[in-house]
């Protein structure tokens, strides 16, 4: 399930809904046609799902919940929960007018759902915009027994333009009668926060939501707050819309897409849905997080031949590393026949004055075309292409860099601590270069192949 994509020219994947119950891992996710594109651009989206208990072997159901009414435009985002017996499904359903209203369907098996006679069984009041009233995220509060919804939601009328934005909050204590309370948050951010996901991990509370398919996450020591900001508040840029679930043995893993880019051109703009990405989330002593990949999701590649060439510069090379020295100018060591689905793995040891550690991906001869990958340790910044990662601590020192290249996705894991990855459809070189560039008398960069598989 790792970067896939429903079949199909125009069929992708949007937003994730993952649930752990039982010992099975549920992704049911919004299964899209051309981009937000269907029923008039009201997403005509449905849940699809697959399930597994070992992330390795997935069974592929039918839909979850589809559009079986002529006034459902789209079955909207949610959550799914488990109580006393049966699985119940929240969600939103955009209606023809563009309002939205959040709905419940329940089953058995956690396959087979069921809308309730009663949806929607709640709309937006007064006060709320009717067009923002989506993404329900259900949880139980242990303490009190109280059941709360978190719903993506827009004020209205709000003293700030478009910053009204909010998880608006419902509670109930029957998972019957709901009732409206004040806003859960008002992050403050432009529009709605989307696609809430909250959670306890060994004594802290998370609270994410996502804001221009960025997903944010905040933390605090009680179920309700008060919420802390941690300095790098981002799960990941280049995963959209990022929610999470727990997994055997204490683990937690986040499901997300990537965005597609249209005419699948380099160039292309941002178009919502695309291939799935699943992460392993890192809980740090400070209760801070950070993902890597999941061990049992990493595919099978071709090897690297680590077969490295000098090419510029002060350059050393041999079958177990590469050390480079740039002076004052650039060191380059080059990689040849490098298949276009591959895997790479190094151990990285720079000089205290090196101040970039660039690869260039499928590229070509001389250095032209293909997809930079540039780690700036100074300012603990990593680019992959377009995309951007900061706050990056510890690139002055030894780490590991795996990378991933499969189809258009090239996905970059930094110390298995920090992910990155983007969709680069268009560059099909078959060289590498490494490069380095440094600023003090200590500049030599070393690179190890950890494991070339």
């Amino acid at each position: 399930m790792q970067y896939f994509k429903p079949e199909g020219a125009t069929a992708f994947v949007g937003d994730c809904m993952p649930f752990f119950h039982d010992g099975i891992y549920h992704l049911y996710y919004l299964i899209d046609e051309n981009h937000h594109a269907a029923l008039g651009g009201l997403g005509g989206h449905q849940w699809a799902h697959a399930s597994s208990t070992d992330l390795v072997h997935w069974t592929h159901h039918p839909l979850a919940i589809g559009i079986t009414h002529d006034f459902e435009g789209s079955i909207c985002t949610g959550t799914t929960f488990f109580h006393a017996g049966t699985y119940y499904a929240y969600y939103a359903t955009r209606r023809r007018d563009w309002s939205q209203h959040l709905c419940v369907a329940t089953s058995s098996d956690g396959i087979h759902f069921k809308k309730s006679p009663a949806n929607p069984i709640f709309s937006p009041p007064v006060g709320y915009h009717p067009d923002h009233f989506r993404d329900p995220f259900i949880f139980r509060d242990e303490q009190t027994g109280l059941f709360h919804l978190l719903i993506t939601a827009m004020l209205d009328p709000y003293p700030l333009h478009n910053l009204g934005g909010c998880l608006a909050h419902l509670v109930s204590t029957d998972l019957v009668q709901w009732e409206m309370t004040e806003p859960f948050t008002i992050p403050g951010l432009p529009d709605a926060p989307e696609c809430p996901d909250y959670f306890e991990w060994n004594g802290w509370y998370y609270l994410i939501y996502s804001n221009g398919g960025i997903a944010r996450y905040r933390m605090a020591r009680h179920p309700l707050g008060p919420w802390s900001i941690p300095r790098v508040d981002v799960l990941e840029h280049g995963a959209a819309v990022m929610k999470t679930a727990a997994f055997t043995g204490n683990r937690r893993l986040g499901a997300a897409w990537v965005w597609w880019r249209e005419g699948d051109h380099d160039n292309g703009r941002r178009q919502w849905g695309g291939h799935v990405v699943f992460r392993e989330l890192i809980q740090h002593p400070d209760g801070t997080i950070g993902t890597t990949w999941p061990e049992e999701m990493i595919p099978a590649l071709p090897p690297v031949p680590w077969t490295p060439a000098e090419l510029a510069g002060e350059v050393e090379c041999n079958s177990d590393k590469i050390t480079l020295s740039p002076g004052d100018g650039l060191a380059v060591a080059e990689i040849v026949a490098v298949p276009q689905d591959a895997r790479l793995r190094l151990h990285i040891t720079p000089g205290i004055g090196t101040s970039l550690i660039g690869f260039k991906l499928r590229a070509s001869e001389q250095m032209t075309g293909g997809y930079d990958l540039r780690v700036l340790p100074h300012e603990g910044r990593v680019e992959l292409f377009d995309q951007v990662v900061t706050c990056v601590d510890g690139l002055n020192q030894p780490f590991t860099l795996d990378i991933i290249m499969i189809g258009g996705l090239i996905d970059v894991c930094i110390d298995q601590r920090r992910c990155l990855i983007n969709r680069c459809p268009e560059q099909h070189g078959d060289r590498l270069y490494v490069v380095t560039r440094g600023r003090t008398n200590d500049r030599s960069l070393g690179i190890m192949p950890l494991s070339l598989t």
